[in-house]
């Protein structure tokens, strides 16, 4: 018996005000909904890295969340939803690193517009043996 894709959602938010509440909100919602049509459980309500920890190297949310995936991975499929690329980083080469702690933590990422890394997450644990 299988059990369903359990899905961290993760954001960052560096603005603050209303229409930087009210974008949040949208693609908290967004996630979830996505996460819900696809049947995957969700691991908690997000985890958001807000003003300078979203713009920051180290983040302390997405660590909590490669700590989470770190723990589940293994007897399910583990996966970072984030509403699209630019949540982890808009800078190409950040936002790969980044992508690269997931794999390394056991999960993959996916966007709310079915883009994902799925391939290359499995490359990467075929190539170590997994």
């Amino acid at each position: 018996m299988s059990m369903d894709p359990l899905a961290f959602i993760y954001d960052r938010c560096a603005s603050r005000g209303a229409t930087a509440r009210s974008q949040l909100d949208m693609r908290l919602t967004a996630c979830r909904a996505y996460a819900d049509r696809m049947r995957w459980v969700l691991a908690g309500p997000g985890w958001i890295d807000r003003g300078a920890d979203a713009l920051a190297t180290q983040r302390p949310e997405l660590a909590e969340v490669l700590a989470g995936i770190q723990t589940a991975a293994g007897p399910r499929e583990v996966i970072c939803l984030v509403h699209d690329w630019g949540r982890l980083a808009t800078d190409d080469t950040h936002r790969l690193r980044l992508q690269e702690r997931i794999v390394d933590a056991g999960g993959y990422t996916v966007t709310t517009f079915g883009e994902s890394d799925r391939a290359s997450a499995r490359a990467v644990l075929v190539g170590r043996g997994a």
